[in-house]
Protein backbone atom coordinates (compact mmCIF):
# COMPACT_ATOMS: atom_id res chain seq x y z
CA UNK A 1 0.00 0.00 0.00
CA UNK A 2 2.05 2.93 -1.24
CA UNK A 3 0.46 6.22 -1.34
CA UNK A 4 2.95 9.56 -1.78
CA UNK A 5 -0.10 11.98 -0.15
CA UNK A 6 0.07 13.23 3.25
CA UNK A 7 -3.79 13.93 4.06
CA UNK A 8 -3.94 15.34 7.60
CA UNK A 9 -6.53 16.79 9.92
CA UNK A 10 -6.62 20.53 10.44
CA UNK A 11 -5.09 20.65 14.05
CA UNK A 12 -2.50 18.16 13.28
CA UNK A 13 0.92 20.68 13.08
CA UNK A 14 -0.39 22.31 16.58
CA UNK A 15 -0.40 18.72 18.06
CA UNK A 16 2.91 18.24 17.01
CA UNK A 17 4.03 21.50 18.38
CA UNK A 18 2.40 20.79 21.61
CA UNK A 19 4.10 17.53 21.56
CA UNK A 20 7.38 19.16 20.91
CA UNK A 21 7.17 22.00 23.65
CA UNK A 22 5.99 19.49 26.67
CA UNK A 23 8.98 16.99 25.53
CA UNK A 24 11.27 20.07 25.82
CA UNK A 25 9.48 20.99 29.21
CA UNK A 26 9.77 17.84 30.23
CA UNK A 27 13.56 17.25 29.35
CA UNK A 28 13.17 14.81 26.89
CA UNK A 29 13.93 17.42 23.68
CA UNK A 30 17.32 19.40 23.67
CA UNK A 31 16.56 22.80 22.10
CA UNK A 32 18.36 21.92 19.27
CA UNK A 33 15.98 18.77 18.94
CA UNK A 34 12.97 20.51 19.26
CA UNK A 35 14.13 23.12 16.54
CA UNK A 36 15.17 20.15 14.34
CA UNK A 37 11.51 18.57 14.83
CA UNK A 38 10.19 22.33 13.71
CA UNK A 39 11.91 22.02 10.64
CA UNK A 40 10.99 18.56 9.48
CA UNK A 41 7.13 19.73 11.16
CA UNK A 42 7.35 22.87 8.21
CA UNK A 43 8.59 20.90 5.55
CA UNK A 44 5.92 18.21 5.60
CA UNK A 45 3.50 20.73 6.08
CA UNK A 46 4.50 22.72 3.34
CA UNK A 47 3.75 19.21 1.54
CA UNK A 48 0.80 18.28 2.95
CA UNK A 49 -3.13 19.00 2.38
CA UNK A 50 -5.41 19.25 5.50
CA UNK A 51 -8.58 18.22 6.34
CA UNK A 52 -10.65 21.71 7.37
CA UNK A 53 -13.40 22.36 9.84
CA UNK A 54 -16.68 21.88 8.47
CA UNK A 55 -20.54 21.02 9.86
CA UNK A 56 -20.39 18.19 7.97
CA UNK A 57 -16.90 16.79 9.82
CA UNK A 58 -18.67 18.22 13.05
CA UNK A 59 -21.38 15.33 12.96
CA UNK A 60 -19.26 12.74 11.21
CA UNK A 61 -17.60 13.12 14.36
CA UNK A 62 -20.16 13.01 16.91
CA UNK A 63 -21.40 9.66 15.05
CA UNK A 64 -17.42 8.47 15.41
CA UNK A 65 -18.00 9.65 19.31
CA UNK A 66 -21.09 7.39 19.97
CA UNK A 67 -20.20 4.17 18.51
CA UNK A 68 -16.05 4.03 19.46
CA UNK A 69 -14.32 4.75 22.79
CA UNK A 70 -12.75 7.89 21.12
CA UNK A 71 -11.71 11.09 23.24
CA UNK A 72 -12.91 14.58 21.01
CA UNK A 73 -9.15 14.65 19.37
CA UNK A 74 -8.94 11.47 17.82
CA UNK A 75 -12.54 11.33 16.64
CA UNK A 76 -11.86 14.83 14.51
CA UNK A 77 -8.90 12.90 12.96
CA UNK A 78 -10.81 9.68 12.42
CA UNK A 79 -13.40 12.07 10.48
CA UNK A 80 -11.24 13.88 8.91
CA UNK A 81 -9.87 10.74 7.10
CA UNK A 82 -13.32 9.64 6.51
CA UNK A 83 -13.72 12.85 4.66
CA UNK A 84 -10.48 12.77 2.73
CA UNK A 85 -11.84 9.43 1.09
CA UNK A 86 -15.64 10.11 1.16
CA UNK A 87 -16.66 7.71 3.48
CA UNK A 88 -14.79 4.84 1.51
CA UNK A 89 -11.33 3.46 4.05
CA UNK A 90 -10.96 0.40 2.05
CA UNK A 91 -7.57 0.13 0.61
CA UNK A 92 -6.54 3.36 2.49
CA UNK A 93 -4.14 3.58 5.74
CA UNK A 94 -4.27 5.59 8.77
CA UNK A 95 -1.37 6.48 10.20
CA UNK A 96 -1.56 6.19 14.04
CA UNK A 97 0.61 5.25 17.43
CA UNK A 98 -2.65 5.71 19.16
CA UNK A 99 -4.45 2.51 20.13
CA UNK A 100 -7.87 3.55 20.56
CA UNK A 101 -7.82 5.20 17.11
CA UNK A 102 -6.04 2.37 15.64
CA UNK A 103 -9.01 0.17 16.63
CA UNK A 104 -11.74 2.53 16.03
CA UNK A 105 -10.19 3.16 12.75
CA UNK A 106 -9.67 -0.34 11.64
CA UNK A 107 -13.67 -1.20 12.61
CA UNK A 108 -13.90 1.62 10.14
CA UNK A 109 -12.55 0.19 7.07
CA UNK A 110 -9.15 1.57 7.22
CA UNK A 111 -5.88 -0.37 7.26
CA UNK A 112 -3.75 1.14 10.19
CA UNK A 113 0.08 1.85 10.07
CA UNK A 114 2.44 1.24 11.52
CA UNK A 115 1.03 -2.41 11.46
CA UNK A 116 0.94 -2.53 15.77
CA UNK A 117 -1.35 0.48 15.87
Amino acid sequence: MEDPELVVWWTTRTECVSAFVRRAREDDLTAAGERQARDVLEALAAAWTEVLPSEPLRASTERLLAVHPLRAADAFQLAAALAWCQGHPTGRALVTFDIRLGAAGRREGFAILPSGG
